[in-house]
């Protein structure tokens, strides 16, 4: 993509956050660093106690207050929005009143990620004014994917699978939760994907716990082995999950593993534009209590992904977006026997004209490793 398509996509970008703005009668969408603010520029910084934040309103041209030494880091991204600066000793949220108003009788959106002291001292300036979380404008925007977009996220995939095969392709028994999860992320630098800190490895036992905290328990032979990370590709995020077995398993892990990989499958299957993300839901979870498993899954059958590991939509009952070609998200049902073992299958995918296109492609059948 060349520097002024670019510009031009995140253009594009703000005139849909303007567009639902509008849908949602909603006059102002603030937004401060995150990946919000890199969805809409292209560029996000750390999180800091100096408000930055772009203002879009529904009809003109948005502005972005920053702290006034910042303004040479946000010039080369000021395309569709005028930069204000604020100095050291000014009041930046007085900077962003003086381009709102008082906020009578307005809506302004907040996105999700803008540090509550900012979200008090914003309300507090603006007290006339009513509020709505920034999701009623960003999510079904950010949900939709591009066709870089995707293409990114099926990098990310591809790389990721592979900082896992060359993990498996030397014996992993011995080795303790932590040394695995470090040689995946040495696999994926390798690879030149960008790390996120997080991952899970749960050997045993350890692999009935969904959100298992990796740790010293050395794999033996025996042991169920459940495998859950990922990394960024561009700013797109990767995630996979993977269930092995040291050695040769007993029937019952046989058994739930193929319930689950049956779950994930049919799940898949069932996804196409108009359904819903809790109609894929029920269909995993259907299969699973249909097989005397169903108190066993333990969380929700999967969630959207892009910029963020975890973002909108939700797959799970109450969720009821409706699905649109170019939606991104995991379908990752899982069994889980306390005190015995777990499985969890997990996979990106796209959604199609017509259904649905796996962006991960590691084999799903049970593989015994050591």
């Amino acid at each position: 993509m060349t520097a002024n398509s670019e510009t031009n996509e995140y253009a594009a970008r703000a005139e849909r956050a303007q567009a639902a703005l509008a849908a949602v009668k909603c006059d102002w969408l603030f937004v401060s660093h995150s990946t919000d603010l890199l969805y809409l520029l292209g560029f996000t910084k750390r999180p800091s106690e100096r408000l930055a934040l772009l203002l879009i309103p529904r009809e003109g041209r948005a502005k972005m207050v920053v702290p006034g030494f910042e303004l040479p880091v946000f010039q080369p991204y000021a395309s569709y929005f005028d930069l204000i600066g604020w100095e050291e000793t000014e009041n930046p949220v007085a900077k962003v009143r003086e381009v709102v108003g008082e906020g009578a009788s307005q809506t302004i959106a907040i996105a999700d990620q803008l540090h509550t002291v900012f979200t008090l001292r914003l309300q507090a300036a603006l007290a006339g004014a009513n509020w709505l979380e920034g999701n009623r404008v960003l999510a079904r925007i950010r949900m939709v994917k591009t066709a870089a977009e995707i293409d990114a996220l099926r990098a990310a995939a591809a790389k990721t699978e592979a900082a896992l095969e060359s993990l498996l392709a030397q014996p992993i028994a011995g080795q303790t939760e932590r040394e695995v999860l470090r040689s995946l992320h040495q696999g994926l630098v390798d690879r030149g994907l960008e790390l996120s800190g997080g991952g899970i490895v749960g050997a045993g036992a350890n692999s009935a716990s969904p959100h298992h905290k990796t740790g010293d328990r050395r794999l033996a032979e025996g042991d169920a082995l459940v495998i859950d990370f990922g990394g960024g590709w561009r700013g797109y995020r990767s995630d996979i999950t993977r269930s092995f077995h040291l050695g040769e398993p007993p029937p019952e892990f046989r058994r739930i593993y193929q319930i689950t990989h049956e779950a994930q499958q049919l799940a898949f299957e069932a996804v196409r534009p108009g359904v819903t993300t809790e109609e894929i839901d029920a269909v995993a979870r259907g299969h699973i209590t249909a097989a005397g498993y169903g108190p066993a899954f333990l969380h929700r059958t999967g969630h959207g992904i892009g910029l963020d590991g975890h973002e909108y939509p939700y797959l799970v009952k109450g969720d009821r977006t409706v699905l649109d070609e170019g939606m991104t998200f995991s379908i990752e049902p899982g069994i889980y026997l306390a005190g015995k073992y777990g499985v969890r299958i997990e996979d990106i995918v796209a959604v199609t004209a017509d259904g649905a296109e796996r962006l991960n492609h590691f084999p799903r059948e049970l593989r015994v490793v050591d």
